[in-house]
């Protein structure tokens, strides 16, 4: 066993607790933990850096971990992690969340879906858990000075709630385009509120460097071993309340969460899976390489989730722990916060729906029919965002299908189309537009309600058999975000190329952008609507000669915002490009994006 400090050498840490990393620390009522344990550190000039897109698995399935050989000094650490989690000092702020049955889900997916409600928790998130284990370890000394920390959303609000409680004055750090619901969250809490920076480096950046001049304890959000350990007790409580549970499915951002859970619950037996959207697979890329690697671009749809690099403290414990990490698609998202208002009557933000969708995704293509518990992690949800969740829902569900339809344009041939479909088959949208070229067809943009994926295959080959072309975009994100939102417009404009950029929500940004591109560029095209996130997705059409490609890219780089090139795109290039026409100057990849 191991024993504590003597008296002596004990008063001599506890002075010193904030500013030295190796340190004895107080846990829990009347613990005293040995020293913090140690953790490999990424070399940050050597860091891998790749894109979301070079690592894509199928649906279900699990990424690769390349894991690291197991040493003594492991498994030391583990048992370190162990007793920090027995003795965590969370529950002066968090509450035992419940474990509640889904029926409808379970019945629908064929295993018994447990949903850990962290949702519930005081400040809707599981965050409160780390913050506080890790802030009630601060000396008195320290803790006069304050805490600080940089955030989003639910880590701050989780500081905030534990510096209240603790007495000790807190600055929240967070990006200028961070949603005003949540600042006034934080504020209300009695935290300062310092908007700095348009994205989280710069936020994190500012924080620390305050905490240095200022005196105050910096809070990390997820790669610390006492935040870590704090998230692990959400493990501690499922172990407890399932006892026969045979997966844990856990949504991963920076990793502090799945690593605390996976901490506890493989000294049981049960699975740990992480699960990361689509577009911020970090964990995903990093496990399979066997080294930190950062994401040069992040999906930020599902905010909370949204990081480019996982901690050092986290990946460690992930690599030598977790049996695997899935991804699920923005529509999977939305239709798993579906699932849940469906079976609780609550609504969760993105990033707390992601181990849901993960947990259906895997349950399904593995025929699993056992207990598994999926994390709904938070709840902290935009309204704005509503708008773009109920839209995608039912493409996720599988219960709706958006396609594309080319048609005569004479009269009579609309409705012939429409009895084609099908009386038993009900238009939940549909877009026509007149036009006037030489190719007499006109493009119907339309959605249809369907109960299977056989009956949309009927629907398919009808379509086929009365000689109207039919394309499937449901997946297509272009799509469901912009396209299918216009109407009518010009075709085929020559050296019309397209762009979406995501572009900060916040006064300014969007001149910013244009002051690049206009006059020298003809905008030919623009769509964009608020989904209440910190960046918006606009869509530009841009007229770009060939012999200028070059130095626009170079152009578009300059602008500092993420651009994605959505010139080949093939739903946009049948309602309004080259393909309309049929006279395209260059050969475009016909995939959706």
């Amino acid at each position: 066993m191991i024993q504590s400090d003597p008296p002596a050498a004990k008063a001599a840490k506890e002075k010193d607790a904030s500013s030295e990393k190796k340190t004895a620390v107080a846990q829990g009522p009347s613990v005293r933990l040995p020293n913090l344990p140690d953790h490999d550190v990424a070399d940050a000039d050597a860091i891998r850096e790749v894109f979301p897109e070079d690592m894509i698995v199928n649906r279900g399935e699990l990424g690769v971990v390349n894991r690291g050989v197991m040493r003594a000094e492991d498994a030391e650490r583990l048992n370190w992690y162990l007793r920090a989690i027995l003795t965590a000092n969370v529950y002066d702020v968090a509450v035992e969340s419940p474990l509640d049955f889904a029926p409808r889900l379970s019945a629908r997916v064929g295993a018994n879906i447990h949903l850990k409600r962290e949702d519930l928790q005081p400040v809707f998130s599981f965050k409160l858990r780390g913050a506080y284990n890790r802030m009630a370890a601060i000396s008195p000394e320290a803790r006069k000075n304050g805490v600080i920390c940089s955030s989003a959303g639910n880590h701050a609000q989780g500081v905030a709630l534990a510096a209240k409680e603790l007495g000790c004055d807190a600055v929240i750090a967070m990006p200028v385009t961070t949603p005003a619901i949540k600042v006034d969250a934080v504020r209300r809490l009695g935290a300062t509120v310092a908007l700095v920076g348009e994205n989280y480096d710069a936020t994190q950046a500012y924080a620390k460097k305050r905490a240095e001049e200022d005196g105050r304890t910096f809070v990390p959000p997820f790669d610390d071993p006492l935040v870590v350990a704090g998230q692990g007790t959400v493990g501690l409580e499922i172990v407890r309340q399932l006892p026969k549970l045979e997966i844990v499915f856990v949504p991963v951002g920076g990793g502090g969460l799945i690593a605390g859970i996976a901490a506890y619950v493989k000294s049981i037996r049960p699975k740990v899976i992480g699960v990361e959207p689509e577009g911020a697979n970090a964990m995903l890329q990093s496990l399979r390489h066997g080294e930190i690697c950062r994401l040069r671009r992040v999906d930020g749809f599902a905010d909370g989730v949204a990081v480019r690099q996982v901690g050092d403290v986290c990946f460690d414990l992930c690599r030598q722990l977790v049996d695997g990490v899935m991804t699920v698609k923005t529509d999977e998202i939305c239709a798993a916060i579906k699932d849940v208002f469906e079976e609780t009557r609550s609504i969760l933000e993105p990033a707390g729906a992601v181990a849901v969708a993960g947990a259906k995704a895997y349950c399904e293509l593995n025929g699993i029919t056992g207990d598994v518990v999926a994390i709904t992690s938070g709840a902290n949800m935009n309204f704005d965002r509503l708008r773009v969740v109920s839209q995608l829902a039912d493409g996720g569900l599988k219960q709706e299908a958006t396609l594309m339809s080319i048609i005569p344009e004479t009269n009579g041939s609309f409705k012939k189309f429409v009895e084609v479909v099908g009386e038993d088959v009900n238009f939940t949208e549909f877009k026509y537009r007149a036009v006037q070229d030489e190719t007499l067809e006109a493009v119907v943009l339309y959605s249809v309600q369907i109960e299977s994926e056989a009956q949309l295959e009927t629907l398919h080959e009808s379509l086929s058999e009365a000689g109207i072309f039919t394309e499937n975009v449901t997946e297509d994100e272009t799509t469901q975000i912009h396209l299918r939102h216009m109407i009518g417009g010009a075709t085929g404009v020559p050296q019309e190329r397209l762009y979406e950029v995501e572009i900060p929500e916040r006064a300014g940004a969007l001149d910013t952008f244009l002051d690049y591109v206009s006059p020298k560029y003809q905008i030919t095209m623009t769509h964009y609507r608020s989904d209440g996130g910190r960046e918006g997705k606009v869509l530009f059409g841009m007229i770009v000669p060939p012999a200028e490609r070059e130095e626009f890219d170079r152009v578009l780089k300059d602008t500092g915002y993420v651009v994605e090139d959505l010139t080949s795109n093939k739903a946009f290039n049948m309602l309004y490009g080259c393909t309309r026409k049929g006279a395209c100057d260059e050969k475009f990849e016909q995939t959706a994006n």
